[in-house]
């Protein structure tokens, strides 16, 4: 999966949170996980709610953003970066520089069974 890279792109808020959701589900379907599977994994009662912010209606919780990298088996802190990127970018230049510094491939940590099974299919 590929970290967001806005350098020279929109800053709209609204646009981002749609790539963020984007991205969130490819990492969802790559684990092969339902939105109901992640939405029980980050204990979350509706998945209905996953839905909204893979829509970009809705942003993931920062209070929840280690539950969402450990249900989707990717490190954390790329995981809470590649976030910051989509949702601050602002503050991600602040903190980190260009955004296309944040392009690379998030990994599994080996930390939740989807990321066994991923490694294994790789």
């Amino acid at each position: 999966m590929l970290a967001p890279n806005h350098a020279g792109g929109s800053t709209d808020s609204k646009l981002l949170r749609q790539e963020a959701g984007q991205w969130l589900k490819q990492l969802r379907e790559s684990r092969k996980l339902t939105q109901r599977e992640l939405a029980e994994r980050v204990n979350i009662n509706y998945y209905t709610f996953i839905s909204q912010i893979e829509a970009g209606k809705g942003r993931v919780p920062p209070e929840s953003y280690q539950l969402w990298a450990d249900a989707l088996g990717v490190d954390r802190v790329e995981f809470v970066k590649c976030l910051l990127g989509y949702y601050d970018p602002y503050t991600y230049r602040a903190l980190f520089g260009d955004l296309s510094a944040a392009e690379g491939d998030i990994v599994p940590t080996g930390d939740s069974d989807t990321a066994a099974d991923a490694a294994r299919e790789a």
